[in-house]
């Protein structure tokens, strides 16, 4: 493990994002950190607006900032909202960037998301392979806003001698998922059709594509830690993709979730429905090179995310 080049002890620091799973995780992550961890609800300042969000940082004057805060989905919702998912998250990086520099932030990092890389993008897929190709056409709209965002902390840096960074989860789950199939990404999608199922004494369940893509997934506790790692040790122009290093298919997933679910039926495949990219598998030596690890098997991170769903239907009934 390198030695630190930030401290957070001490230090004011604003999760953006704090109400969703990656920026609760974060919260939980924080909790072993002293420093003073400040947040803001969208209900006090919607951080799609320029002055809400200036006039918020100017008065709270954060340290640091972890840039959680984003619009995000599934294929169905990428596909059917461009607009709100361009536009929402172009805004929110925007003025929560500016508004960090002109407020003299000493440190943030923002969050992308591995959809930024080429459709068709050699695996695994390096940090160097950002515009390198045509993206996936289902989830463009939100892949060209955090490449802006990406694009906007370089520019900072460039300009401004900024310390911002960035930082390139693969797939997440874990608690505080959502679990709307309008809505959801492919974990707790598939976890909720086979709760659902295995309750209803169903004998099928359906699932999207093909089921022969692969998809590398990271417990979203693990990202926590890997940002505040980041935030700790790193400081660089150049992204870091954060990640396992290993992948699975769908159909292996769904047959992991099943065991988990104790689902003892079987499975069918809407070839009609997209698939998406056909691999996604992250290439994590930078991360590695820097002393961090994923430290969460995909078995125990879906018992552990299977467990706070029934903890929430539980609550809910």
């Amino acid at each position: 493990m390198s030695e630190p080049l930030y401290s957070l002890a001490g230090r004011r620091v604003w999760v953006a994002g704090h109400g969703g799973m990656v920026g609760a995780a974060i919260l939980r992550c924080l909790e072993r950190e002293d420093c003073e961890v400040l947040t803001v609800g969208r209900q006090t300042v919607d951080l799609r607006r320029q002055a809400e969000t200036e006039d918020w940082l100017a008065e709270a004057r954060p340290d640091a900032i972890f840039l959680a805060a984003a619009t995000v989905g599934g294929i169905l919702a990428n596909d059917s909202r461009p607009a709100d998912f361009i536009y929402d998250n172009l805004a929110i990086e925007t003025n929560i960037v500016h508004g960090a520099h002109k407020a003299g932030v000493g440190k943030l990092l923002f969050l992308g998301s591995s959809c930024i890389y080429p459709r068709l993008a050699d695996q695994p897929i390096s940090e160097d392979s950002l515009l390198t190709g045509p993206l996936e056409p289902t989830n463009q709209w939100y892949a060209i806003a955090k490449i802006a965002g990406l694009k906007l902390c370089e520019a900072y840096r460039r300009q401004h001698g900024a310390d911002f960074i960035s930082a390139m989860p693969t797939n997440l789950y874990g608690p505080g998922d959502n679990f709307d199939l309008a809505a959801s990404h492919v974990v707790p999608a598939l976890m909720a059709k086979t709760h659902r199922a295995k309750a209803e004494g169903a004998g099928e369940v359906v699932i999207w594509g093909s089921g022969t893509p692969r998809r590398e997934f990271l417990y979203v506790d693990d990202l926590a830690d890997a940002l505040v790692y980041l935030m700790l040790h790193y400081s660089a122009v150049e992204t870091v993709n954060v990640g396992t290093g290993e992948d699975v298919t769908i159909r292996d997933l769904a047959e992991l979730i099943a065991g988990v679910v104790g689902f003892e039926g079987g499975f069918s495949y809407d070839t009609e429905k997209p698939d998406g990219t056909p691999r996604k598998l992250l290439d994590v030596a930078r991360i590695h090179a820097l002393g961090w690890r994923a430290r969460t098997g995909l078995r125990e991170g879906l018992a552990a995310t299977y467990a706070w769903y029934r903890d929430q239907m539980a609550e809910a009934a």
